[in-house]
């Protein structure tokens, strides 16, 4: 089972736990573009590994290898992080299913929904939430 964890309690967790880690499972054209959870207070940085390959959106099915080879282990408590939660509790449970026990999805992502005039980054999430962050 994969638990949703909102962004502040992510954050707390990763400032407080040494085992806790977070994949970024965006982009690389959201991470230029929209920016990044800034984890330099935690003395952490996220693994940037995408679930899915930009233009074609491909699912990657090498995912699970290249958190692997970000030298995450089943040992760690690992916080998926996308846009809006969808990716990242889709890549919780690939690794979960391939011996990871301690995956979490975070609620809402790094943009949360869309407001009424159909912005993110205003209702929920990391942004929301004002987590740090920052622009590639």
């Amino acid at each position: 089972m994969v638990d949703n964890v909102s962004p502040t309690d992510t954050w707390q967790a990763l400032l407080t736990d040494p085992a806790a880690q977070m994949v970024d499972v965006r982009t690389d054209a959201e991470w230029t573009y929209v920016g990044l959870a800034d984890l330099s207070q935690a003395a952490k940085s996220p693994a940037l590994v995408p679930w899915q390959i930009f233009p074609s959106m491909q699912v990657n099915t090498d995912f699970v290898e290249h958190v692997k080879r970000s030298g995450l282990t089943p040992e760690n408590k690992i916080y998926f992080l996308c846009r809006s939660g969808v990716r990242s509790l889709a890549a919780a449970h690939a690794c979960l299913a391939a011996g990871f026990p301690y995956v979490y999805n975070v609620a809402d992502g790094f943009e949360g929904p869309p407001d009424a005039e159909g912005h993110r980054g205003r209702v929920s999430g990391w942004k929301a939430s004002d987590l740090p962050w920052r622009q590639r």
